[in-house]
């Protein structure tokens, strides 16, 4: 994406008009990894609605900011969010900021936000650091789409049932893990999408001991029981997507398309199939080519 660049840092109504949240992103790790924006916004608002003001209270040291916090977290989101808008109602800018990354996106902050916009405030979003996307960045995976599922269930019945859904999806999937499940998460992953799809296991994003390691599911055990180590540290997981099987998935993937242009022009028809079946788009617009000619 390609854009002007302003020649001076933009704080959005800071130090303007007052009665808005900003939603900040912060560092994953390195420090160094925030916006003169973001510090500018922490540095001018009148308080800082953080997920743990403990970690937020060690950012804004670092960078010699002495602005309020106050708690918004998982645990207390709706009642944080009425003081939040309490303060905007008096005319206060707030940011919001969780512990590592971009407010919202598995974390807490989407209620709040959410509660503000119904309220009548303005959200402005002020980008920045973002694990996920860093591991993306940082993987050269060669599939164009990805599918951002982030933590998946603490269960194993749970997440199994979740990972059956994503099995045939034609997108490489994202997902956070913690240390502490990050292992038994890898073999449900093994058992549900087989050996041979390709994972890659980033830890540690931007911090001292950053690793980005892609192998088979079934090689991911053995790689991580080969050093302790492995097992610290926040993760990203990134699943390649199914490969079309000749057979089988590709009979039905025919049979849906089939169906489909009975009653649909053949470009919409096969859109649909794709999404239905997740088969390779150029396989199945071939195929409705073929099943055209031979119809008529």
């Amino acid at each position: 994406m390609t854009g002007l660049m302003n020649e001076t840092v933009h704080v959005g109504s800071v130090g303007g008009t007052r009665s808005s949240l900003y939603v900040v992103a912060t560092p994953i790790g390195n420090l160094a990894d925030i916006s003169l924006r973001a510090l500018e916004v922490l540095k001018q608002v009148d308080v800082i609605a953080a997920e743990d003001t403990r970690v937020t209270s060690h950012l804004l040291k670092h960078y010699g900011i002495a602005t309020r916090l106050f708690a918004l977290h998982e645990h207390n989101e709706r009642r944080a969010a009425e003081k939040l808008i309490d303060l905007l109602a008096a005319g206060k800018s707030v940011a919001l900021v969780s512990d590592a990354g971009t407010p919202a996106i598995s974390d807490p902050g989407a209620l709040a936000v959410a509660a503000v916009r119904e309220a009548g405030y303005p959200v402005i979003a002020v980008p920045g650091a973002n694990a996920a996307l860093c591991a993306l960045a940082a993987a050269g995976s060669p599939t164009p789409h990805f599918l951002f599922y982030g933590f998946l269930p603490q269960q194993s019945s749970a997440r199994n049932r979740e990972l059956e859904l994503l099995k045939a999806q034609p997108y490489l999937l994202v997902f956070y893990e913690a240390p502490h499940r990050v292992v038994a998460c890898i073999d449900d992953m093994l058992a549900v999408f087989g050996a041979e799809r390709r994972v890659t296991i980033a830890r540690e994003l931007t911090k001292l001991f950053e690793s980005i390691h892609s192998c088979a599911l079934g090689e991911a055990p053995a790689w991580f029981a080969g050093d302790a180590n492995r097992i610290r540290g926040e993760f990203v997981l990134l699943v390649e997507p199914a490969v079309a099987v000749e057979g089988v998935e590709d009979e039905a993937a025919s049979r849906v398309l089939e169906i489909l242009l009975r009653e649909l022009p053949l470009k919409q028809a096969v859109q649909l199939a794709v999404e239905i079946s997740g088969g390779a788009r150029n396989t199945l617009y071939k195929r409705a080519l073929e099943l055209k000619k031979s119809a008529s």
